[in-house]
């Protein structure tokens, strides 16, 4: 792997991160509840201050990133094999040591997989939320030498824990892919017409462009998607498209996540705020940085 290989994904892990400990601020307030508090700032969130309903410190991440790297690590110890009882695992052991944050849908199906012993969860239609899609970049980044058949099974393998859903495999696969492309050096126009076209002509719920600004969007996986791409392609910058994903309010450290990790994978290392990164938890970032460059190096 060439070292812009490598450096794009360490800025998709790092992206995730920041997108995170940025959105967790302000997770669950609307937009006009975020002018009001940021005030100060021209109504704009847009630094590493911490706080929110979570009360974190600055620079603290949630569940979003995680349980990205518990799923990492998973990926590094069995030599880059992905399988649904070692990703069950791995998140079990991650809800055992009490996160600060996690999910309904991923707790429900993780006690029950602690009951039964069965590492995928039933079908549910209900069960179309983010949870797996904001986890999926390890499988990006382990999956890079793979073919395109091979990156979706396994997206559904570590998806099906928890989210055992059409929905959400469908975006679970397509940011794997999306970020797979940028890393390769893909431009936006070409991820726009390989990935997001063919997402939105076999999902037709997930269309944004055109569409409403997306708002408080929910942990539905279709509203936060419409969110993230919509600040993907229509805003320009690292820095500026995840400003203005997590002030859309609602599941914001979740839409912060996912657009950080498309949007480092596109623009870049060089493109991170360098007073985000210094903010950010030291053994985070530095988590993040070395899983994207092993699992990526040993990627069968």
């Amino acid at each position: 792997m060439n070292e812009d290989v490598l450096a794009r994904a360490e800025a998709a892990y790092l992206g995730l991160a920041l997108g995170d400990a940025l959105g967790a601020t302000v997770e669950f307030m609307t937009p006009r509840e975020i002018a009001h508090r940021f005030a100060h700032a021209d109504g704009v969130h847009r630094e590493l201050v911490g706080g929110g309903w979570l009360r974190l410190k600055p620079g603290q991440v949630t569940d979003d990133t995680g349980m990205a790297l518990a799923l990492g690590e998973a990926i590094l110890i069995h030599g880059g094999e992905i399988t649904r009882l070692a990703c069950a695992r791995a998140f079990d052991a991650w809800m055992r040591s009490k996160p600060v944050d996690i999910g309904n849908t991923v707790r429900r199906n993780l006690v029950l997989f602690r009951r039964t012993g069965y590492p995928t969860a039933p079908p549910s239609a209900q069960d179309a939320g983010n949870g797996a899609a904001m986890r999926v970049l390890p499988v990006a980044l382990a999956t890079l030498a793979w073919s395109e058949h091979e990156v979706r099974d396994a997206c559904r393998i570590q998806a099906h824990v928890t989210h055992n859903n059409a929905v959400s495999d469908a975006a679970c696969e397509f940011i794997a892919l999306a970020v797979q492309d940028f890393i390769r050096g893909a431009s936006l126009r070409e991820v726009h017409r390989l990935r997001m076209q063919p997402l939105v002509e076999a999902q037709p719920a997930f269309a944004f462009r055109g569409k409403p600004r997306r708002e408080n969007p929910s942990g539905w996986i279709v509203e936060t998607m419409q969110a993230v791409l919509q600040g993907l392609v229509e805003v320009g910058g690292f820095e500026n498209c995840l400003v203005d994903v997590v002030n859309r309010g609602g599941d914001a450290d979740t839409t912060g996540a996912i657009a950080g990790m498309l949007a480092g994978a596109m623009y870049g290392r060089a493109a991170l705020p360098a007073r985000w990164l210094k903010a950010l938890d030291p053994e985070v970032h530095r988590r993040c940085a070395e899983q994207a460059r092993r699992l990526v190096a040993n990627s069968p």
